[in-house]
């Protein structure tokens, strides 16, 4: 099915958006999964600590609210939603602990997370050996829900792939940024931003002139900047998590670089401006899935208004995809009894109508949904784009 990238006016994007890794092996389960009782068990298997601890406490957040208007309204099917949060403190072998703790022990009926990729392909094999679906916001690694050409069968999310990032970058630079030079810079410790890289170099028609990379650890970009700046290029691609592209940003605008910078949904958080700095995050753009200045679906105005009032602020792109991930569990959750009725329902679900847009799941667990193109202009949203990934 052909996507379409839908943008209009707005800003923001998420984070290590959506994060990365390796790819996730498992596919099918010969265990009965677990039973729904008296209440629909969801565990939270989340980044709430370490590096990318801003896109799992926003989807947290979000997701408890979510919680918290359903069982208002009375639950599903008359069953509340019951919470079991743990921690896997960015790490993806805590990741898998946390996976089995809460499949095995918990006998949660789903499980909401990593919000990463790296950390999703760490949990996916316990989540499936135990029946149990996985839910991820926002990772966006294409291998997490087809491996080897299988599809796994209990491993679903809520974002875009990263394939789908990658052509939307490669398109954008060229008819919107008119960018017939560019450099790409990306981040060679993520599988994530490896895989947005490959796919732009796959789909980019005009010329990359210089190819480098970096790590997400590194602290001191100057290097390869000072090589960057001689060169003729009409902009820099640079795949990667905010914790490092915010200060190779603010590092590029100290050095006069002023030529376009593009990301994927890694750039969605805050933390990217705060390390950028207010002024050098001008002439910016990153893929979205979402925007408070856009109504991608009726029920987005609700809750922009539900979550400033909840947490004194405006959600993210993480936030929104907790939010609709929650919901969509609870949707898969009616007239289940297992916890795979559950996973079968979601792989039936259509057009759900999400704060994210409206959408339905395909056969490989992916949502086809719409996608936003951010600019920002002094760190804050100035206008969304449409693109169409060709």
């Amino acid at each position: 099915m052909k996507k379409r990238l839908t943008l209009a006016a707005l800003a923001l994007f998420s984070t290590a958006a959506l994060a990365a890794c390796s790819a996730a092996p498992g596919g099918s389960s010969s265990s009965n999964g677990t039973q729904i009782d008296k209440t629909v068990k969801i565990g939270y298997n989340l980044e709430l600590s370490g590096n990318v601890a801003a896109y799992g406490t926003a989807e947290k957040k979000a997701a408890d609210l979510a919680v918290e208007e359903i069982n208002k309204a009375g639950g599903v099917d008359g069953k509340k939603l019951e919470v079991v949060s743990k921690d896997n403190k960015s790490d993806t072998s805590e990741a898998a602990t946390v996976a089995t703790s809460l499949a095995t022990q918990d006998k949660v009926n789903a499980i909401l997370g990593p919000a990463t990729s790296s950390g999703t392909a760490a949990a996916s094999p316990n989540a499936t050996k135990a029946a149990v679906p996985l839910m991820t916001p926002s990772g966006t690694l294409d291998s997490l829900t087809v491996s080897n050409g299988k599809v796994q069968d209990y491993v679903f999310r809520a974002t875009f792939q990263d394939s789908y990032q990658g052509k939307v970058l490669a398109q954008y630079a060229s008819e919107n940024l008119k960018a017939n030079k560019v450099v790409l810079y990306y981040d060679n410790s993520s599988d994530y931003s490896k895989a947005v890289a490959d796919q732009f170099k796959k789909s980019y028609k005009g010329e990359i002139v210089v190819e480098d990379t970096f790590a997400s650890d590194d602290k001191d970009f100057q290097a390869a900047l000072t090589k960057f700046k001689n060169k003729d290029f009409d902009a820099i691609v640079m795949p990667g998590y905010y914790t490092a592209t915010g200060l190779i940003t603010k590092q590029a605008r100290e050095m006069g670089i002023d030529k376009p910078i593009l990301g994927p949904d890694g750039f969605s958080d805050p933390q990217y401006v705060a390390s950028a700095g207010a002024n050098n995050a001008t002439n910016v753009y990153y893929v979205s899935g979402y925007s408070t200045k856009v109504n991608l679906s009726d029920k987005s105005a609700a809750f922009v208004k539900a979550y400033k009032e909840k947490y004194g602020e405006e959600p993210n792109l993480f936030a929104a995809l907790g939010y609709d991930s929650v919901y969509m569990l609870a949707d898969a959750a009616k007239g289940a009894k297992t916890s795979k009725d559950l996973s079968e329902n979601l792989a039936k679900l259509k057009d759900f109508e999400g704060v994210t847009g409206k959408f339905s799941i395909d056969k490989d667990h992916n949502p086809v949904k719409t996608a936003l193109v951010i600019s920002l202009k002094d760190g804050k949203e100035e206008k969304a784009e449409p693109v169409e990934a060709k």
